[in-house]
């Protein structure tokens, strides 16, 4: 298969910071009012950060701060923790170097807000890898919604069909899937054997486990 390009998402993906979200929401949404369960915290784990705050505000409506107001105070304290505590996952550095030297076009497509994607790759030091990045924040809609990857496509200047994805998440595979892209899916280690995750091409345990052959499983 002729690949040239890849396209990576980011959070739980590159580096471990999905912890970081679910603190930052529990302090900020309950400092709100907000009376966050476990059952509904799992609805909104793949929605952007707009998505989710609104997802809060219909819920429990709260008065002492504008929505904006709230969603920034969510993303100024997972920025405060990816600088302080952000690592990578396994296998990035030397998967990102490998596609480098192999010439691939290497892309970013993430649900998270732009200013976050300045963080994580200063903090990880992987920002010259990278051709081009999008965050949802400026498409129309986030993932699974392919608009993300469509974009991050037009600026690699790449067909979809010569492209390859690395996802956390069954709405990142599925917005890959739509814009044409084959999918990789790595899923959190407590639910990799989730039947849902069938959908991506090929599932890994991490990005150690990845290298081109995989791609004549997909």
């Amino acid at each position: 298969m002729n690949m040239n390009a890849v396209i990576f998402d980011m959070d739980g993906l590159l580096i471990d910071s999905e912890p970081f979200w679910t603190k930052a929401e529990r302090m900020v949404f309950s400092s709100v009012g907000v009376d966050l369960s476990d059952s509904l915290c799992e609805k909104t784990a793949s929605m952007t950060t707009r998505e989710v705050t609104e997802f809060w505000y219909e819920l429990f409506p709260w008065k002492q701060k504008s929505i904006e107001a709230v969603e920034n105070d969510v993303i100024d304290c997972v920025d405060e923790l990816i600088k302080k505590d952000g690592r990578p996952m396994a296998g990035v550095m030397e998967l990102l170097d490998d596609f480098h030297k192999k010439q691939y076009r290497i892309g970013l497509s993430t649900n998270s807000p732009f200013r976050l994607i300045a963080s994580v790759m200063e903090k990880l030091d992987i920002g010259h890898y990278f051709h081009s990045i999008s965050s949802s924040e400026h498409v129309e809609s986030g993932k699974p919604d392919p608009a993300v990857y469509l974009s991050t496509l037009t600026k690699l200047q790449v067909d979809a069909s010569k492209c390859i994805a690395f996802e956390d998440s069954v709405s990142g595979v599925l917005a890959a899937k739509s814009a044409g892209i084959k999918a990789v899916v790595v899923p959190p280690r407590h639910d990799f054997d989730n039947p849902k995750y069938e959908v991506a091409d090929i599932k890994l345990r991490s990005l150690s486990e990845f290298n081109l052959n995989c791609l004549t499983m997909a």
